[in-house]
């Protein structure tokens, strides 16, 4: 049994662009192209270690550099699945109750949820001591995933277009007002200061370069050929769920679909069955995700600061609960989440997706300069640093003025 994540929630941008569809093609063939020099890289060192990679390429720094970028990366992965739950698990609840229910339940608080659903359920599952235990609560998180794009999919003909700007009655039909056809019209090219968060989220989607490696450990037989094939089907499927989802979703509301696309269902699917159902689901994988993203976090945080020695139990669940305390602190005090998005996606993502394997392979590999995976390799690197200031640029600026 291997295990398998996807980095993020299900998100669309705000505008489904023809520019969207090839970088989404770009970033996930990129991303199991670097796999590929990682693995590489492993069968000729016999390292399978992402951060004893870095340390053979760039020794003691590489090694730590490596090491500090997993753990800020899992850990701003951790938060966001988190910030998730804290603000969608409320509305399910309320979604599954009565409309005459009693305002200012306990289960109405998110911080609340949130600390009750981390020690009953991500504690135990991050607490077990090998990756590979989570694979089939990966499995169903992705049936999870699966569902939520056949929802999606499902409902593009349940909402009328132009949308219902003012709804007058929620139980009966839609009242258009205020719309115009023009808005039904799909736009193939629009590039706005948003568009700085496309390729750091799509870097935060199929960043699965920290687990890949432990995965490869604990497969029975493991060898380069079987976990290539099973990084290209697990990126292929998550391109698609990607790229149907945010389709779909684009092609029922257009310009005014929010960045979460659940959220853009409420005002005209309330208490829709197939809704509440796919939004529990969503929760679902979110959740069981999580522990899984905790396992590399947790790894490197040990190795930096115990280096190679014997497992221990005590330092194993020291090392858990400070993770998850950091963790939920960020969940419960960032205000929002498309900043972790942001910033996360434009350095730690791009480094641990494009430069590190990049510059690792040109610093190890024996191949010459001028072979076609060290060309790869030396592009791959050009491409991350510069998608990755530009991003981080535009995401400041755009902060800088919006306070």
């Amino acid at each position: 049994m291997w295990t398998w994540s996807v980095n993020a929630p299900p998100r669309t941008p705000k505008r489904l662009h023809l520019c969207y569809s090839i970088l989404l093609v770009l970033v996930s063939s990129l991303a199991a192209y670097s796999i590929h020099l990682l693995l590489k890289l492993c069968d000729q060192t016999g390292i399978n270690s992402y951060e004893d990679l870095g340390g053979k390429a760039l020794r003691k720094p590489g090694k730590v550099l490596v090491g500090i970028a997993i753990l800020i990366q899992n850990i701003g992965a951790m938060s966001s699945y988190l910030f998730i739950l804290k603000s969608e698990l409320p509305a399910a609840i309320n979604s599954l109750l009565s409309a005459d229910s009693p305002g200012n339940a306990w289960y109405e608080d998110g911080r609340l949820l949130l600390i009750i659903i981390t020690l009953c359920v991500v504690l135990p599952l991050s607490l077990l001591p090998k990756i590979g235990f989570l694979g089939y609560t990966s499995s169903l998180a992705f049936l999870f995933m699966l569902y939520f794009a056949v929802v999606v999919v499902v409902k593009k003909w349940s909402i009328p277009c132009p949308l219902p700007h003012n709804i007058t009655s929620l139980s009966g039909a839609f009242k258009i007002s205020n719309s115009s056809d023009s808005e039904c019209s799909p736009k193939l090219f629009v590039v706005s200061s948003k568009s700085a968060y496309a390729i750091p989220t799509m870097a935060f989607s199929f960043l699965c370069h920290t687990a890949v490696l432990p995965i490869y450990c604990e497969l029975d037989r493991p060898t380069k050929a079987r976990m290539q094939k099973v990084t290209n089907i697990g990126i292929s499927l998550s391109f698609l769920l990607y790229f149907i989802s945010a389709l779909f979703g684009y092609l029922t509301f257009y310009a005014h679909v929010e960045s979460e696309l659940l959220l853009s269902y409420d005002a005209y699917l309330p208490r829709d069955i197939m809704v509440i159902a796919v939004r529990l689901a969503i929760l679902l994988s979110v959740l069981l995700t999580v522990p899984l993203i905790h396992f590399p976090a947790r790894k490197a945080a040990i190795l930096m600061l115990f280096g190679g020695r014997a497992f221990s139990w005590l330092i194993h669940i020291a090392a858990t609960l400070t993770i998850l305390c950091v963790v939920l602190i960020l969940a419960i005090f960032v205000p929002d989440i498309r900043n972790v998005f942001g910033v996360v996606g434009s350095t730690t993502s791009s480094c641990l997706l494009f430069v590190f394997p990049g510059i690792f392979y040109l610093k190890i590999s024996r191949q010459p300069l001028r072979s076609f995976d060290s060309v790869g390799a030396a592009l791959l690197v050009v491409f991350g640093v510069i998608m990755g200031v530009i991003s981080f640029c535009v995401i400041v600026i755009t902060w800088a003025k919006s306070s």
